[in-house]
């Protein structure tokens, strides 16, 4: 059902290494699906709502006249949600609030000589859209983890997409429009795939332009971002989920396995991995996952998950190969279920989100934790983070000198310039000492003494 990489002995380890190619990881071709996604932009781009129309009507199989959702659908759908669904939603919100409402940012100002300060101001994203994907299962708790961190960021106009549903009527699954009733998101619309990247993109006659898209989809989504990525902004091509796991026999077999049963549901190229130093567990759990799928819903969509490319176990020699293993894959969620687990997590270095310890599964982040699912896939965890308030807001440097200030370091200024050969940007400081009755030539000299310049 799945398989094992066998790296014991391995003088990559020995030596520090990791060849990467040697782990599990889904093949995901971005570059292949631009060549699809392209025509679809640039018609996107130039008929706007008719081109949308139309794709809804070829790849969902829905008729549609508008792809804005209307307000009574909004509200109808949060009238008929199921009361536990409810409580569990508004759980979650208020759960994403308490961690993200911690991470807003202030400004800070800095005095960097005396009349000379550099300000860092932080100011939310104007406009942003946010996508909910559809397909084999339903994310209410993806329109959670979008809109939480932007509305705690301060960002002015949410606009959220999500693929048009045939079972419900041309509009997208109504527990996602329920949320975004309960979240207060009014502006929603009924478009997926790399269409809908590019209507936030170019913006059509029902929708404006957007800054910045955020939120995870299948491939062509990737793709989009990654097309129209110099046109708007985006948080990541986010590819397959993907769990790793690092465990050593202290490890219950059965929660190591539920868990990468967990991850393989969301989908067939979904990656499951198990990093271990222990044979035991590993048999352990391979006996588990053979239960416990034959007795899951979606056996056959995890079954092919789990014995793909993308899964696998990692046989090691010690936990310290294993967590070298585990930074090499970087994954987009981490658990660590071995002895002295939290000082395990503290020394991992590329992940998404780590999980500590046997009650902190990736389910709980998913949905209640608190913690953003938004994540970093295929190894982007080494030099990428999930979706955060950080994600909405923009740093700008307001820099504010006085003429002293300026004066006394323009002779640095005007040397680096010079040794760049761009003179004219040492002249645009000087000439600021040239005026006052006094000969440039002058001027420039005391500046260069750096002396302030006095006026007449």
């Amino acid at each position: 059902m799945i398989s094992r990489i066998d790296l014991r002995g391995s003088a990559l380890l020995v030596e520090g290494g990791i060849d990467r190619d040697l782990l599990p990881r889904a093949e995901l071709d971005v570059e292949a699906a631009l060549k699809t996604v392209r025509p679809i932009c640039e018609d996107v781009r130039h008929r706007g709502t008719a081109a949308l129309v139309e794709y809804a009507q070829e790849f969902d199989g829905v008729t549609l006249e508008r792809i804005r959702v209307p307000q009574e659908a909004l509200t109808e759908a949060l009238r008929q949600l199921d009361p536990d669904v409810r409580a569990a939603l508004e759980e979650s919100v208020r759960r994403a609030r308490i961690v993200h409402r911690d991470q807003r940012r202030t400004d800070s100002a800095v005095t960097v000589v005396p009349g000379g300060t550099v300000t860092e101001r932080w100011v939310p994203v104007e406009r942003v859209g946010l996508y909910v994907p559809g397909g084999r299962a339903v994310y209410p708790s993806s329109v959670v983890m979008n809109v939480v961190p932007a509305q705690e960021a301060g960002v002015g106009s949410l606009a959220v997409t999500s693929p048009p549903q045939r079972e419900h009527g041309g509009l997208p699954h109504p527990t996602i429009l329920a949320a975004c009733a309960l979240l207060g998101v009014d502006e929603v619309y009924a478009a997926g795939g790399a269409q809908a990247v590019a209507m936030f993109a170019y913006g059509t006659d029902e929708c404006r332009p957007a800054q910045l898209v955020t939120g995870p989809g299948n491939i062509y989504v990737a793709a989009a971002k990654r097309l129209l990525k110099g046109r708007i902004g985006i948080d990541s091509e986010a590819g397959p989920t993907e769990i790793a796991v690092l465990a050593d026999d202290t490890a219950d077999p059965a929660h190591v396995a539920a868990d990468l049963i967990s991850q393989a549901e969301h989908d067939t190229v979904a990656a499951a991995v198990l990093v271990t130093p222990s044979a035991g567990l590993a048999e352990g759990v391979e006996a588990e996952l053979k239960e416990q799928v034959a007795v899951t819903r979606h056996r056959e969509r995890i079954t092919e998950a789990l014995a793909g490319r993308q899964s696998g176990i990692v046989l090691v020699d010690s936990l310290e190969d294993g967590l070298a293993v585990v930074d090499a894959y970087a994954a987009e969620h981490l658990e660590i279920q071995t002895e002295d687990a939290a000082g395990w997590a503290a020394r991992v270095r590329n992940a998404g989100a780590v999980f500590v310890g046997p009650y902190a599964p990736v389910s709980l982040g998913d949905y209640c934790a608190g913690s953003n699912h938004v994540l970093p896939t295929g190894g982007c965890a080494c030099h990428s983070s999930g979706l955060s308030v950080q994600s909405f807001l923009r740093g700008i440097h307001v820099v504010d000198y006085t003429r002293e200030a300026l004066a006394e370091v323009t002779h640095h200024v005007v040397t680096l310039a010079e040794a760049e050969d761009l003179p004219a940007h040492g002249a645009a400081v000087k000439a600021r000492f040239a005026g006052g009755g006094t000969s440039a030539a002058g001027e420039q000299k005391n500046v260069s003494d750096g002396k302030v310049p006095q006026s007449k």
